[in-house]
């Protein structure tokens, strides 16, 4: 019995993609990978995001708005101009197209995760996900993307919104609408956004 395996082998060697990172992004690799892609409950994914919810969480980070410390410590080696440039680098790499679904799109929607996420509860004040992430939670702007990423991530991060622990959006929009949530739901949120690949 003969087995063919295809090796998944990049264009470029490790050292020769390393010099295509700027100096200032270099501190960031070990965690979210060299193209941004995240590497599972070690650090999320940064592809996809944009230059501005990068830059900004950068700076919350630095301002302790976002409670980590280890990314507090990263957080404060990027300064100045060099935040733009790590953003910029990270909000440039490629994410893998999927089909958008768009709010409306389905009417009757059983699972949980996918009905908070096309409909929200209106009668406990929580709007759709994709009303503010965009059509499959792609992201836009400051809203950042949630197809995709690392389900841990996602849910620690809807936890710490609940706690209070994280911070920094305007009016705490996302603090409220944590808070609402309960378990199960937080769990099914997290586990449809990042199977969105």
């Amino acid at each position: 019995m003969s087995f063919s395996v295809m090796a998944n082998i990049p264009d470029e060697s490790p050292k020769e993609l390393l010099q295509t990172v700027p100096a200032a992004a270099q501190v960031c690799l070990s965690c979210h990978g060299v193209n941004g892609e995240g590497l599972g409950v070690v650090g999320p994914r940064l592809a996809g995001l944009s230059s501005e919810y990068i830059a900004a969480q950068v700076s919350h980070f630095q301002t302790g708005f976002r409670q980590n410390p280890t990314m507090m410590a990263m957080a404060m080696t990027v300064q100045g101009d060099n935040i733009k440039v790590v953003s910029d680098f990270f909000a440039a790499k490629p994410v893998a197209e999927i089909k958008l679904q768009y709010r409306g799109d389905k009417v009757v929607i059983d699972d949980i995760g996918e009905k908070l996420a096309y409909q929200g509860d209106w009668q406990r004040d929580i709007p759709a996900c994709t009303s503010c992430h965009g059509p499959s939670g792609i992201g836009a702007g400051q809203f950042p993307r949630l197809a995709g990423q690392e389900p841990n991530y996602l849910k620690n991060q809807l936890l710490a919104w609940q706690s209070g622990t994280r911070k920094g959006d305007v009016d705490n929009m996302m603090g409220s609408i944590a808070k609402k949530l309960t378990a199960a739901e937080i769990d099914a949120l997290t586990q449809y956004f990042s199977a969105q690949k």
